[in-house]
């Protein structure tokens, strides 16, 4: 029973966050997700992995993007002060 909890809990992983970097990356540059998808898997073949390591520093960039987001201040012009 906790093997079939186990493998719920990656599916669930991937589903939700892996494949989302995938989603999040074509809609900023308005590409499908497939083909962002098969092309990570293609560079991943040719270059033995290494995409790999970019990929995980983006979805560790998009689970934590509202840390990147630079902060408004509560000024909108110089003359408020």
């Amino acid at each position: 029973m906790t093997g079939i909890r186990f493998l719920d809990n990656i599916v669930f992983w991937f589903e939700k966050r892996a494949f989302g970097v995938c989603a999040w990356l074509g809609k900023k540059l308005g590409i499908r997700a497939t083909s962002i998808r098969m092309y990570f898997i293609y560079l991943s073949f040719f270059t033995v992995g290494s995409p790999v390591i970019l990929y995980f520093l983006m979805a560790f960039i998009l689970e934590h993007k509202d840390y990147f987001k630079p902060r408004k201040s509560r000024r909108t012009s110089v003359w408020e002060i």
